[in-house]
């Protein structure tokens, strides 16, 4: 089965409908090329400071650029880009809420082997997550050409259906080859992992990770951005990042304080959450 690929232009129930049924779909062009050189020149003093990876699954030659939102501009456009917000909300949409899970550019350099494959989820301790719960849905915005050669990311279409602990090699996978400017989609229980790179140049792209609210987060958000630059942020990013309740009484400051109270305490609410709708949704779960 070959990856879907989808025009920038198409909804994001249509999105979410195929990452439903396949874990993974490319959608087009959705930026024009320079907005990925904007954010490449922003971020070219990081990527160039980046140590590559200890071990074969980070990758002995490639390197993994964190910290976006407070290294630039671009990329919290990105991050913030609606067609992906309105595709994760109906994603994760079992959940009260999500947040921003991590954000890097994933540079792989020439000669780099073909990643282990995996499952995303993973990273919750192997937490065993019942078949059908997707725990994350994920982007990779092309900062150059993905093809086959260069180390377009290798994925398994459907195998967000497969049981867990499975073994795959890069025989089993399919390139997911898109122009610079597009965005893969693809959700936490998709088999796949970063394609050899067999070309002279380096392939880069840009992963925003968006999960579940009450789980914890894999780039430390809080820490990552200094509070110098936080204050200065949009506050619907600033919810994404986790400066927000994840539940009814989920990330409390304190004495029961709303946690946008350290960075805008003008906007903060007190209290704990909605009462009304954490008890609707427990009614639903119980009903479903």
């Amino acid at each position: 089965m070959s990856v879907e690929h989808l025009a920038a232009s198409t909804p994001a129930e249509q999105v979410a409908a195929v990452l439903g049924r396949d874990g993974v779909v490319v959608v087009d062009r959705v930026v024009a090329p320079d907005v990925l050189d904007r954010a490449r020149t922003e971020l070219d003093p990081y990527l160039h400071a980046t140590a590559v990876g200890t071990d074969e699954f980070s990758g002995r030659n490639t390197r993994r650029t964190g910290g976006l939102v407070a290294r630039s501009a671009t990329c919290r456009e990105l991050i913030m880009h609606p067609l992906v917000l309105d595709t994760v909300r109906v994603v994760l949409g079992h959940v009260a809420a999500f947040q921003l899970h991590l954000t890097q550019v994933i540079a792989i350099g020439p000669g780099e082997p073909a990643q282990l494959v995996h499952r995303d989820q993973w990273a919750y301790d192997f937490f065993p997550f019942p078949k059908g719960y997707e725990a994350q849905c994920n982007t990779i915005w092309a900062m150059t050409d993905f093809t086959a050669r260069n180390g377009a990311t290798r994925v398994i279409p459907g195998s967000n259906h497969f049981d867990d602990r499975l073994e795959f090699t890069e025989d089993d996978t399919e390139p997911a080859e898109m122009a610079k400017g597009s965005v893969l989609f693809y959700t936490g229980s998709l088999y796949h992992g970063a394609g050899a790179n067999r070309s002279d140049d380096t392939r880069y792209g840009v992963n925003i990770t968006y999960n579940c609210a009450w789980l914890r987060q894999e780039e430390n958000q809080y820490l990552s951005v200094p509070l110098e630059i936080a204050r200065g942020l949009p506050v619907d990013l600033l919810r994404l990042m986790g400066y927000a309740r994840g539940a009814y009484a989920l990330g409390y400051v304190d004495d029961l304080r709303d946690p946008m109270a350290v960075v805008r305490p003008d906007i903060a609410n007190s209290g704990l959450g909605d009462l009304e709708q954490a008890a609707n949704r427990a009614r639903e779960q119980l009903a479903g």
